[in-house]
C-alpha cells in the first residue's frame, strides 16, 4: 500500500503542485489552457489532479521560461522531449538562435549603458558649471535633430 507522502505514484490537487513547483495555482491552470500542460483529469467534486510527470513537466516550463524561452519555444521544446529521442539537433538549433538573440540583447544594452553613461556625465558636468555660472539649456534635453530650446535641468 503506498504511502501518502509517496509523490511517485500519488495524485495530487492544483495547491500541492503549486507549493511543489514555486508556481501560482494561476500560472498552473495558465499553462494548462496553452496546452503546455496537459488537461488534468478530474475528481468527482471537479478537483483538477496531477501526477508527479506533470510537476516535472512544470519544472521544466518554469526552467525553460527562466532561461529566456517564450512560451511557444517551450512547446517546441516539449514536443521534442516527449516525442523525438533523437532530438539532440533540434533542440541545439533552438539553443544557438536563443543564444543569438542573448548576445543581441546584450549588445544592445550595452550600446544604452554607454548611451547613458554618456548623458549623466553630460548632466553631472553642466550641474558642476551651475555652482558658479549661470545656468545653461540642459545637455540631455537637447537633440541635435531638433529646434534647441532653453531646458532648465
Amino acid at each position: 500500500m503506498p504511502q501518502v507522502s509517496d509523490r511517485a505514484t500519488s495524485n495530487m490537487q492544483i495547491g500541492e503542485v503549486a507549493k511543489l513547483t514555486a508556481l501560482t495555482v494561476d500560472a498552473i491552470r495558465f499553462y494548462e489552457r496553452r496546452a503546455l500542460l496537459p488537461k488534468a483529469p478530474r475528481t468527482a467534486g471537479r478537483f483538477r489532479l496531477y501526477t508527479k510527470n506533470d510537476v516535472a513537466r512544470l519544472d521544466f516550463i518554469r526552467q525553460m521560461q527562466g532561461l529566456g524561452f517564450s512560451l511557444t519555444e517551450i512547446r517546441q521544446l516539449l514536443e521534442l522531449r516527449e516525442y523525438h529521442l533523437g532530438a539532440c539537433l533540434e533542440v541545439r538549433d533552438l539553443l544557438n538562435a536563443k543564444l543569438k538573440k542573448v548576445h543581441a540583447k546584450i549588445q544592445d544594452l550595452e550600446s544604452l549603458e554607454h548611451e547613458l553613461a554618456l548623458d549623466l556625465h553630460k548632466g553631472n558636468r553642466e550641474l558642476k558649471h551651475r555652482q558658479r555660472h549661470k545656468p545653461r539649456q540642459c545637455p540631455i534635453l537637447i537633440n541635435s535633430h531638433e529646434e534647441k530650446r532653453e531646458v532648465p535641468c
